[in-house]
C-alpha cells in the first residue's frame, strides 16, 4: 500500500472547504443528515401532536394539511410520531458505533502494535463475529436478553466491534514500517505512545468514513429489530415498528408505512453519501488522480 495512502491532505483548511462544497455526494449527505439530526433535536422539544394521546375517532386518515402524514390505527400523528423515531434509531446507531469504535479501535491498534498471540487472539474473534450475519447476531442477542432499545445497542455494537478493529488493525500495520515510526521508536517512545501521538492521527480518516457506514447499517439493523419486536418497545415509537404495524393495513391505509419506510430510506441514503464524500475529500490517492 501506498505510503499516501494515510497521510494527511496537503491543503489548508479554506482549500478543503472548498472542495468539499464542491463535493456533491458529501454536500447532500451532510446536508440529509443534518436536517435528520435536527428533526431529532426538535422533536424534543416540540411535535406537533402529544402522541401518548390516542383519538381513536381520528384513526388512519389520509395525509391532510392537519396531519402532514396522516394518522395511524390509534389516531396518533404519524409526523410526531416519525419525529420521535428519529431520535430512537439515531441514538440506538450512535452508541452502537461508539461501543463498536470505543472497543475495537484499540484492539485493532494493539493487535498492530504487538503482533504474535495477540493479533491472532484478535483475528480469530474477528472470524468468529463475521460468521454470523448482524442482523441475525442481533437477534439472537436481543431474544436472549429481551427486547429493548438498551439490547437492541449492545447487539449492533457488538458486531460494530471487529468491523473498527479490521479496519484499525489494517490502517496501523501499513504505517509501522514508515520511516517517521522508525525514527519515533529510536526516540525511546513506547507502542502506546506511538500508537497514540502518531498512529492514531493518520488513521482517523479511515474510522470516520467507516463510522458513518456503521450509522448507516445501524439505522438499518434498529429498524429491523424493532420490526420483529426486539427493538424498542412501546409506547416509545420506532420506525420498525410502525412498518410492523402498517404491514396488515396496507390495501386501506398504505400511507401507514410508505412515510416510516421513506423516512429509514432518505437516512441510510444520506449517511452513505456523507461516508462516499467523506471518502473522496479525506483519501488523497483519489485527490492526487484528480
Amino acid at each position: 500500500m501506498s505510503d499516501l495512502a494515510f497521510a494527511a491532505p496537503p491543503t489548508g483548511a479554506a482549500t478543503f472547504l472548498r472542495r468539499a462544497l464542491r463535493n456533491r455526494s458529501f454536500v447532500t449527505g451532510l446536508a440529509i443528515t443534518a436536517l435528520v439530526a435536527l428533526v431529532a433535536l426538535v422533536s424534543f422539544f416540540w411535535t406537533p401532536y402529544d402522541i401518548t394521546h390516542l383519538p381513536v375517532a381520528e384513526r388512519m386518515k389520509p395525509p391532510s394539511a392537519s396531519n402532514l402524514f396522516g394518522t395511524d390505527h390509534f389516531g396518533r400523528d404519524i409526523f410526531s410520531m416519525i419525529m420521535i423515531g428519529s431520535r430512537n434509531s439515531i441514538a440506538v446507531a450512535l452508541i452502537a458505533v461508539g461501543i463498536g469504535m470505543g472497543i475495537g479501535v484499540p484492539l485493532g491498534c494493539a493487535a498492530a502494535a504487538r503482533g504474535g498471540w495477540l493479533d491472532e487472539a484478535v483475528m480469530r474473534f474477528n472470524d468468529i463475529v463475521f460468521a454470523f450475519p448482524a442482523l441475525l447476531s442481533a437477534i439472537m442477542i436481543t431474544a436472549i436478553f429481551g427486547p429493548g432499545a438498551v439490547n437492541a445497542i449492545i447487539a449492533i455494537g457488538i458486531f460494530n466491534i471487529p468491523v473498527f478493529a479490521r479496519v484499525a488493525r489494517a490502517g496501523a500495520l501499513a504505517l509501522w514500517p514508515r520511516e517517521f515510526i522508525m525514527a519515533a521508536r529510536v526516540a525511546g517512545k513506547g507502542a502506546a505512545r506511538i500508537t497514540v501521538e502518531h498512529i492514531l492521527p493518520n488513521i482517523v480518516s479511515l474510522l470516520l468514513v467507516q463510522g458513518t457506514i456503521q450509522f448507516a447499517l445501524g439505522i438499518l439493523a434498529e429498524a429491523g429489530l424493532s420490526y420483529v419486536g426486539l427493538g424498542a418497545q412501546p409506547p416509545m415509537p420506532s420506525w420498525g415498528r410502525m412498518l410492523f404495524d402498517a404491514q396488515t393495513r396496507m390495501m386501506v391505509a398504505p400511507h401507514l408505512a410508505l412515510f416510516p419506510g421513506f423516512a429509514i430510506v432518505i437516512t441510510v441514503l444520506g449517511l452513505n453519501l456523507l461516508g462516499d464524500g467523506l471518502r473522496d475529500l479525506l483519501d488523497p490517492r483519489l485527490n492526487r488522480e484528480r
